[in-house]
């Protein structure tokens, strides 16, 4: 029996990466998983299918973030296959490498509704759900508190506005014996990475270089971390921002 056994858990942008990562560890530990996807059906089929053939059990539902009622169709179409909600990982996001000067306000503001206003009210929705003694993630950046990429300003600061929300939501949902955290990654192997980070070989050991541990992470560094949290084991951390970069921050 897993240690997440009778439990339902649902990750947002999971259908690849880190939120994929997520989903098939909270499936190996036990809990019946919710794939949120955006656009990419298929991909979250795979994952569904993954963790299946790994003993678990999951369903895919896709609503696109980022647009009015977004919130409400993620939790009306989660609704139709589960009836209450015992882990949140909000994990969906979109990033840009546009500098300061070029940015715009369409770019802008498209990721905080996606960043920022999607967990905040997938949140405020799912809290009815919730069932006391739950958890909730929010996955942030690194970037959030360290300013070595300043090409990727805007998006660092919506993980920023994202740990403010852990922060005092932890304090909101306190009393019903639900934690709420932050998990912060580094630079880690993924697709939407790889543009850059399997450029060349110099691009890898660069991005090795930031960890103090001398390599790039994984998806599976991240997903370890977020099941620590949502576990029994995690009971008494809450409000917290947990370094998961490898040290680069160090």
């Amino acid at each position: 029996m897993g240690a997440l056994t009778g439990k339902t858990a649902l990750v947002t942008g999971a259908s690849r990466g880190i939120g994929r990562g997520i989903a098939e560890r909270l499936g190996r530990d036990g809990a019946r998983v919710a794939v949120h996807y955006g656009s990419n059906g298929a991909a979250a089929q795979e994952a569904v299918a993954a963790i299946e053939a790994g003993g678990g059990s999951a369903f895919a539902i896709g609503v696109e973030l980022g647009v009015p009622g977004d919130a409400e169709r993620l939790w009306e179409e989660f609704d139709r296959h589960a009836d209450g909600v015992d882990i949140l990982v909000n994990n969906a996001g979109i990033g840009t490498s546009r500098p300061f000067e070029e940015i715009g306000e369409e770019e802008y503001d498209r990721l905080f509704a996606v960043n920022v206003k999607a967990p905040h009210f997938i949140t405020r929705l799912g809290a009815r759900r919730l069932r006391d003694g739950g958890r909730v993630v929010n996955i942030s950046s690194g970037l959030a508190r360290a300013a070595v990429m300043p090409e990727l300003m805007a998006y660092a600061m919506t993980k920023a506005a994202l740990d403010v929300l852990t922060r005092d939501l932890s304090k909101v949902l306190g009393p019903r014996g639900i934690t709420v955290n932050s998990v912060a990654p580094g630079i880690v192997d993924t697709d939407v990475n790889a543009g850059w980070l399997r450029t060349s070989d110099e691009a890898w050991r660069d991005a090795a270089g930031y960890s103090a541990l001398g390599r790039v992470g994984t998806p599976a560094d991240i997903a370890d971390a977020v099941a620590f949290l949502v576990s029994q084991d995690g009971r008494w951390v809450t409000g917290h921002w947990l370094d998961a970069t490898g040290g680069s921050l160090a």
